[in-house]
C-alpha cells in the first residue's frame, strides 16, 4: 500500500487519528511491532548457548546459579505480562509499547556491562519488564489495526514470527558468543534505538480505555509462587526434597499461588478475570500451552547444553546444527497451518504439531549417544519446528480469536504468562534432572530421561486439545 492510498483511508476502529504522515498501514504496523516481539522472544534463549562462556568469566559458576538467568528473566516475563497488559489498557498502547522497547534497550546496555551473575540476573529480570510491557501492547496494537476477518491470520504471523526470534536464539547467540558472550546483550541496543525512531513516527495512537488498576500485590503473589516453586525445583538435588529449604520453599510457592487463585476468584477487580476461562477456546489453548511450553523451553535449553557438555562442540557449531529447525517454524505456519486449520479446523493442526514435537523427542532419547551424531540432533529439531509452527501460532490465533476486543490485551497477557512460567518450569525440571556428577555415561542417561518426561508433557497437552477446542470446532 502506498503512501498515498494510505492517506485516503480511514483508520480502522479503536484507532485515534494521527497526523496523516505518521500513520501506518496495518501491515506497516505489524512490521513494526514484530520488532518488539522478536526482541523479547530472542532475548528469552538466546543466552542458552553462551552460559558456558559466561561461566568461565565469572569464575566457573554452578549450573544451578546460572539457570536463573534464564528462569529470572522467564518468571518476571510470565509474572509482569498481565499486570502491564491491565495497566496499558488504560493508556496509549503505541506510547506504552515504546515504553518498554526503551527498557528492553537500555537494561540490555546494563546486562552487557555486568560483572557478576547476581548483577546479570537483575538486569535480566529488568530486561523482562520491558518485554513484559511490548508484548502485550504489540498485540493490542495489531488487533486493533486489522479488521476482525484478519486478525487470526494476522495473530499467526506476528506469533510465527516471535516464534521463530526465540528458537533462533541458539544460532544467533552462537554467532555473537565466537566474538565475545556480551554482544548477544549488545545486539540489542541498536535495534531497539532504531525502533523506537521509527515507532514514534510511525504507529497510529490507539488510546486506553477507563478500567481499573491491576493489583500489584496479585502481581507479587504469582511472582513469588512462581519463584519459590522454580528454586525448590532447582535445588531439589543439592539440597534434597525432604530438606528445609525444599520445604520451605514449596510452602511458599503454595501459599503464595493459592493467595493469588483466590483473589482471582473474589476480587471486584481481579488479577486475571476468572470469567477469560468460561470461554472454551481461550481455556483450552491456555491447558495445551502449559505442558507444551515446558517441553519446549527444556528442549531448547537441553539441546545446546547436549552439544557443549556432551560433545564440546562450540557455542557456534551447537546454534548452526539447532539452525534448520528454527527456520521451519515460520514457513509451516504461514504455508501449511493456515490451510490445515481451514479444512480440518485448529485442534487438528495442534494434534498434528504435538505429533511432530513429540517425535524429535523419540528421535534424541533412542539415538543420540556419546558419539557425535550432527544428522540425528539436525533430524529432531526439524520435526520439533515443524510441530512448533503448527502449534504455538495455532494456539495463539485460537486464544485470540476467541476473545472480545475489550479483552485483547489481558487476554494475550494471560496465555503468554502461562506460556513464559512453563518455560521456566521445563528448564528447572531439566536442570534438576541432570546429575552433579561429571561422568559421561551419567550424563548421557539423565539427558535421555529427561527427554522422556518432556516427550509425556508434550503429549499430555493431546487432552485438552481434544476436550475444549476439538468438541468446539465440532459444534
Amino acid at each position: 500500500m502506498s503512501g498515498a492510498e494510505a492517506e485516503t483511508i480511514d483508520p480502522p476502529a479503536g484507532i485515534a487519528a494521527r497526523p496523516r504522515t505518521a500513520k501506518a498501514s496495518p501491515k506497516q504496523v505489524l512490521a513494526i511491532v514484530s520488532v518488539g516481539i522478536c526482541l523479547a522472544n530472542l532475548d528469552l534463549f538466546i543466552v542458552n548457548v553462551g552460559l558456558p562462556n559466561i561461566a568461565q568469566d565469572f569464575r566457573n559458576a554452578s549450573l544451578e546459579d546460572l539457570s536463573w538467568i534464564l528462569n529470572g528473566y522467564a518468571i518476571a516475563y510470565a509474572a509482569l505480562l498481565v499486570f502491564f497488559g491491565r495497566l496499558a489498557e488504560r493508556h496509549s498502547r503505541n506510547l506504552s509499547f515504546l515504553l518498554g522497547v526503551a527498557l528492553f534497550t537500555v537494561a540490555s546496555a546494563a546486562c552487557a556491562l555486568a560483572r557478576n551473575v547476581e548483577f546479570l540476573v537483575i538486569f535480566r529480570i529488568v530486561q523482562a519488564a520491558g518485554a513484559a510491557l511490548m508484548t502485550p501492547t504489540s498485540l493490542g496494537l495489531l488487533l486493533a489495526s486489522f479488521p476482525p476477518e484478519q486478525r487470526s491470520s494476522a495473530v499467526r504471523t506476528w506469533t510465527a514470527i516471535g516464534g521463530l526470534a526465540a528458537a533462533l536464539g541458539p544460532l544467533v547467540g552462537g554467532v555473537l558468543v565466537t566474538f565475545d558472550w556480551r554482544w548477544i546483550f549488545i545486539v540489542n541496543v541498536p535495534i531497539g534505538i532504531i525502533a523506537l525512531v521509527i515507532g514514534w513516527l510511525k504507529l497510529p495512537e490507539v488510546p486506553g480505555h477507563d478500567v481499573p488498576r491491576p493489583s500489584p500485590w496479585a502481581a507479587l503473589l504469582v511472582t513469588c509462587g512462581i519463584g519459590a516453586l522454580i528454586l525448590a525445583i532447582v535445588k531439589a538435588n543439592d539440597w534434597g526434597w525432604s530438606s528445609p529449604g525444599i520445604i520451605t520453599a514449596l510452602a511458599v510457592a503454595a501459599v503464595c499461588l493459592a493467595a493469588f487463585i483466590w483473589h482471582c476468584l473474589t476480587s471486584r477487580n481481579p488479577f486475571v478475570d476468572p470469567a477469560l476461562f468460561k470461554v472454551r477456546p481461550f481455556t483450552g489453548a491456555s491447558l495445551v500451552m502449559a505442558p507444551y511450553s515446558a517441553a519446549f523451553g527444556a528442549m531448547l535449553f537441553s539441546v545446546a547444553l547436549w552439544e557443549q557438555t556432551v560433545w564440546g562442540w562450540s557455542a557456534l557449531k551447537a546454534g548452526l546444527a539447532i539452525a534448520p529447525g528454527p527456520l521451519l517454524v515460520p514457513f509451516t505456519s504461514l504455508l501449511f497451518a493456515g490451510r490445515l486449520i481451514a479444512r480440518f479446523g485448529a485442534a487438528t493442526a495442534v494434534t498434528a504439531g504435538i505429533g511432530f514435537f513429540a517425535s524429535g523427542f523419540v528421535v534424541w532419547a533412542t539415538l543420540l549417544g556419546a558419539e557425535t551424531n550432527a544428522p540425528v540432533v539436525v533430524a529432531g529439531v526439524m520435526l520439533m519446528g515443524v510441530g512448533v509452527g503448527l502449534t504455538f501460532p495455532t494456539l495463539m490465533g485460537v486464544s485470540a480469536g476467541s476473545l472480545p476486543p475489550s479483552s485483547f490485551a489481558t487476554g494475550s497477557g494471560v496465555i503468554n504468562m502461562i506460556r513464559q512460567a512453563a518455560l521456566a518450569v521445563g528448564v528447572a525440571i531439566f536442570v534438576a534432572i541432570l546429575p552433579a556428577s561429571a561422568a559421561i555415561t551419567d550424563r548421557i542417561a539423565a539427558f535421555h530421561h529427561g527427554w522422556w518426561i518432556m516427550l509425556a508433557f508434550t503429549v499430555a497437552g493431546l487432552v485438552p486439545n481434544y476436550l475444549f477446542i476439538r468438541r468446539k470446532s465440532a459444534r
